[in-house]
């Protein structure tokens, strides 16, 4: 089951193109790595990828085929601000619950304490948010993963919590991750391969 990008192009309305015939993909398993100097378009790129947003030219296809619009989304994607991207009116066990039924190994990985669960998004920190993020991400039907600059923010011991646990989902399940980050050290250490993105023709 492959994850293709094949010659897209992306703008929003009738403004500039952000990046225009840009070809990616990643295999089941591969850990692959995505740089590129900033404002060169690769957080839009990502909701591309992850449905967020439609390509204007070229297609986004898994194991070939376009992706009907009622089922689970197979890429799933962690942005770089958690708080951005969490329904403040939710409890955080309703946030989870967005990524299909609640895996307690997966949780406990993490190191999601059970009262968390209760609580509102503007109880916990960055770090703690961003593990429930992660942890709605890696549901059962996520066979791709992208992580847009995923633990920039956080201290080094949560950072490599994270990565620990993503890393083993991926080896387990045989999924792919797309790792975008502008730390050299981290894509060189966790990735099998290293794209430079290059928003040709934009």
């Amino acid at each position: 089951m492959q994850l293709e990008a094949k010659d897209v192009g992306f703008r929003y309305g009738n403004g500039p193109w952000l990046f225009r015939g840009v070809n990616v993909t990643v295999e089941p398993g591969e850990i692959v790595g995505l740089t590129g100097p900033s404002g060169c378009g690769k957080t839009s790129f990502c909701k591309v990828l992850a449905g967020y947003e439609k390509p204007v030219e070229g297609s986004i296809t898994v194991n070939h085929s376009l992706l009907p619009k009622n089922v689970y989304h197979p890429v799933q994607l962690v942005f770089q601000h958690p708080e951005k991207a969490i329904n403040p009116r939710w409890k955080m066990i309703k946030t989870l619950r967005e990524g299909g039924p609640l895996d307690q190994e997966l949780l406990e990985s993490l190191g999601i304490e059970r009262e968390w669960l209760t609580r509102w998004p503007n109880e916990l920190s960055g770090g703690e948010l961003q593990r429930f993020c992660v942890a709605r991400a890696l549901g059962k039907g996520t066979r791709f993963l992208i992580a847009d600059e995923m633990t920039t923010m956080l201290d080094a011991i949560t950072q490599a919590q994270i990565w620990h646990v993503v890393l083993e989902m991926a080896k387990k399940r045989g999924m792919g991750v797309l790792i975008v980050s502008h730390e050299a050290k981290l894509i060189q250490r966790l990735c099998h391969r290293v794209i430079e993105f290059h928003p040709a023709n934009a």
